[in-house]
């Protein structure tokens, strides 16, 4: 058996928490934490989203983005609106302070690429983006027919 350090899943991880803490560092100032983020460029892009579908777009489970949408909107950076429709479900669009900190923070997580890629050369970073998003196409497939797990689990 391989040892642990050498396995793909931890290595994922690792460099899961080594983005997490650039983008700590880099975004700290904002407030955001790099789902946050994802939450309102989401909106931005889809505007009138339901969390259900907002949760899909940025690959969370539902009841943790719930959390992450009472946040943004006690922030005053989302607003919720009823469905024309049915009003059990709520719509979502940004505020303009919303717009304003998602503007502001962009050059910032731009950065945060920037970081987590320079190790790499200009090839190796190409080839790792392709061969992440082959990761990720190979496995939605099947992770649309389950609740993705839970991010905030340990």
């Amino acid at each position: 058996m391989t040892e642990f350090s050498a396995m793909p899943g931890h290595l994922i991880r690792r460099v899961h928490q080594i983005s997490m803490a650039i983008f700590a560092d880099q975004c700290a100032a904002s407030g955001l934490t790099s789902v946050q983020f994802a939450a309102l460029a989401a909106i931005r892009d889809n505007p009138g989203v339901d969390a259900t579908r907002l949760s899909a777009l940025v690959a969370f489970d539902r009841s943790t983005l719930g959390d992450v949408l009472d946040r943004l909107q006690t922030k005053g950076w989302v607003a919720r609106s009823p469905s024309p429709h049915d009003r059990r479900i709520k719509l979502l669009h940004l505020s303009q302070a919303g717009l304003a900190v998602l503007q502001a923070v962009e050059p910032d997580v731009h950065q945060v690429q920037q970081r987590l890629l320079a190790p790499l050369s200009e090839p190796d970073r190409q080839q790792i983006m392709r061969l992440l998003a082959l990761l990720v196409q190979g496995h939605e497939p099947a992770l649309a027919h389950d609740q993705l797990p839970s991010e905030t689990a340990a």
